[in-house]
């Protein structure tokens, strides 16, 4: 396989394409957990590390996205935690599960709030820590991972479990092992796509979450873009109904 433009286009369609027909059962499944959320008066409290942060963003705060979602991320450590900045230098903090407790307190989750968990792997500390944390307090849990990495690697986490092995609903963003697609002469590989796969599964959550809504006769609480006349001001009005549960912020 020639590694170019065009044959990353292939494959990464070829993958999409893959993943949107095999996740519909996991994608129905996730879309009443998130209507349930709503309806409920919850919260969607998303947390991935990484490059797996970019799907927490995907679900929290995002024109066309759910108002009622927060993104937990290691950065609330010193942002909301008071701890001193040197500690995001550290290049191991993902993989250290004595963050998760502090998070999940920092996050101050209510009882109707579901969790989503983002990470390719699926098994540093930090994300699995999250995911006991999240099931002890009695949260719903999904979990967007790639199932073939997630399998082909070890257990970080001392109780020998995956994020797959603690989620309510599993959605699996058909990465192989590695993330890459495109092979090279030198036996490495180019051509990430984790991060595309978890986006798609996220707006199809969402617009299954939207349709669940509305049947149910329920208003939907979605962004519009605060580049349109008006649109700021609409999603402040949204967003005051939340007040104190969800932040948005830049880093």
């Amino acid at each position: 396989m020639t590694v170019s433009a065009e044959t990353s286009a292939s494959e990464l369609l070829r993958l999409l394409g893959a993943v949107a027909t095999t996740s519909q059962e996991a994608v129905a499944a996730a879309a009443a957990l998130f209507a349930s959320c709503v309806r409920d008066d919850g919260v969607i409290q998303a947390f991935g590390t990484g490059h797996s942060q970019g799907t927490a963003l995907e679900v929290a705060g995002r024109a066309g996205g759910l108002v009622p979602t927060n993104r937990i991320a290691l950065s609330d450590l010193v942002q909301f935690g008071g701890e001193d900045p040197s500690v995001l230098a550290d290049p191991m903090l993902e993989r250290r599960g004595d963050v998760a407790a502090r998070l999940y307190e920092l996050a101050a989750p209510r009882p109707a709030d579901l969790f989503v968990i983002a990470s390719s792997s699926g098994v540093n500390s930090s994300v699995v820590e999250m995911a006991h944390v999240v099931k002890a307090a009695g949260h719903p849990l999904v979990a967007i991972t790639s199932v073939r990495h997630s399998q082909g690697v070890p257990a970080k986490h001392p109780s020998g479990k995956r994020l797959a092995d603690l989620a309510d609903v599993t959605l699996d963003n058909g990465a192989p092992l590695g993330d890459t697609l495109l092979p090279m002469p030198d036996g490495t590989s180019t051509g990430a796509v984790s991060s595309l796969s978890a986006a798609l599964l996220v707006q199809m959550i969402v617009a299954e979450t939207v349709r669940l809504l509305l049947d149910s006769g329920t208003t939907p609480p979605v962004y519009v873009s605060n580049n349109v006349p008006g649109g700021h001001e609409r999603n402040l009005k949204l967003e005051a109904h939340y007040e104190g549960r969800i932040r948005r912020t830049a880093n």
